[in-house]
Parts: C-alpha cells; sequence; structure tokens
C-alpha cells in the first residue's frame, strides 16, 4: 500500500488523501466522506474505512473538507468535485476503473455524498450512505447552511446503499434515510437499506478494528452492513 496527499486548496484545507492498493491492475474505487459534524474529521470514517476497503480491492480515497473555523457547506461540495476531477482525469495513473468509482459518505458526510450523487454530472456510479444527515434538521446544531437533498432524487441518481441503527436519536431514521428512500423509490432509483435493530450513531464499521478509535463502541450485528454492501456492489 501506498499513501499521498494532494493539497487543491491549501487556504481551505481542501486535500485528498490516496490510499494506493499498488495494484497493476485497474481496480474499482471508493471516494470516502467522514463524518465529525463539520469540527473534525472522525478517524472512525477515514483512514480504518479506506484501509478496509483497500483489503477487498478498492482503491481507496478520503476527502479532506473545510471544517471547524472553515467549515462552509458549499466549499465542502466543491471539495467532493475537485475530488472526482482529479481521480477520474488521472485513473490510469492511480490504477482505479472510473467506471466503477463510488462514494460513501458517513453522518454529515453522508449529506455530502447523498448530493453529490445527486447533482447533474456526477462521477459517481454508486452511493453508500452510512446514518447519514439528509435535511436541514441539524443545520443550526452544526452551524452551516446546508439543503434538504432528499428532494434531489431524480432518475439519475446513482445506485444507493443506505444502512443505519433503529436507535440513532442523532439522525432519526423518520426524518431522514426515510425521505430519502421514499424519493428514491418514486424515482426508480435502484437502492437498498438496511435499518439495524443494534448499534447507532457513529459505529462506523463497528468492528474492534475501529472501536479501538471510537470509544470501544461495537456491535457485531450493526457490522454486517460491510459485508451485506460488498454484495450489493457485485450485483451491479
Amino acid at each position: 500500500m501506498n499513501f499521498k496527499q494532494v493539497v487543491f486548496d491549501k487556504e481551505k484545507d481542501i486535500k485528498l488523501d490516496i490510499y494506493d492498493a499498488d495494484s497493476d491492475v485497474a481496480l474499482p474505487g471508493i471516494v470516502i466522506l467522514p463524518g465529525g459534524s463539520y469540527k473534525t474529521f472522525q478517524e472512525r470514517d477515514a483512514a480504518r474505512v479506506a484501509l478496509t476497503f483497500l483489503t477487498k480491492s478498492y482503491q481507496a480515497f478520503v476527502v479532506e473538507y473545510p471544517v471547524n473555523e472553515k467549515k462552509n457547506y458549499q466549499d465542502a461540495k466543491q471539495s467532493i468535485d475537485l475530488a472526482f476531477d482529479y481521480i477520474t482525469k488521472n485513473a490510469k495513473d492511480l490504477n482505479v476503473d472510473p467506471e466503477k468509482l463510488g462514494i460513501i459518505g458517513f453522518s454529515a458526510g453522508g449529506q455530502l455524498a447523498a448530493a453529490y450523487s445527486n447533482q447533474s454530472g456526477t462521477k459517481a456510479k454508486f452511493a453508500i450512505l452510512g446514518y447519514p444527515v439528509l435535511t436541514q434538521a441539524l443545520d443550526e446544531k452544526i452551524g452551516i447552511q446546508s439543503e434538504d437533498v432528499t428532494k434531489q432524487v431524480t432518475k439519475n441518481t446513482p445506485p444507493t446503499f443506505i444502512f443505519g441503527a433503529r436507535g440513532d436519536e442523532l439522525a432519526p431514521y423518520i426524518d431522514h434515510i426515510y425521505p430519502y428512500t421514499e424519493a428514491l423509490y418514486k424515482n426508480g432509483v435502484n437502492f437498498e437499506v438496511h435499518l439495524f435493530a443494534t448499534g447507532g450513531h457513529g459505529f462506523s464499521l463497528a468492528n474492534k478494528f475501529v472501536g479501538v478509535v471510537n470509544r470501544d463502541r461495537t456491535d457485531n450485528h450493526f457490522a454486517k452492513w460491510f459485508p451485506l454492501c460488498l454484495e450489493w456492489l457485485q450485483s451491479l
């Protein structure tokens, strides 16, 4: 595995972390958007997710969008555009197949991932949303001006995999995942959703590898989202 970082905008702290599987053939790619309420980047959603996808023969990329005092929703969206443009333009050197390049976002990163997957001209061939924030319900709490991405779904939205927990009190299913899946269904988008009876917000992979940097929060049942997601990706 090789690692390098590309800085797109030093002033806004927009960067792309590249986890290169050191493959000699083009692999599927996954662009990762960590959560953290725009205060910081949660390690549980970033490097450890990237390394896990690497073990499954994916090239992995983590987008570092503006957070903390530099947080800005529109700048965060621009970060994703820059990342996908860079990856697709350098696909050969990065040994990634742009036709198998998708996006995954957790929590606030899930809102950004959904927004990017819905925009015209998106280069994401699939989207994965983990306990996502999908409306503007948390704007005041987080301190940003976002958008209701449940209203942006179209028939061109790429296949989408969503997972969350019944007990998620920060981004309740009924306020976020439910209206989004309803929009996907009405627009005829290929999607799969898993609402687990256990686990909660911010569990990431929910295994011991992530638990050591996530207050020892693990859940074997919730962790099943990852193998289920891999099966779903194979079906595409």
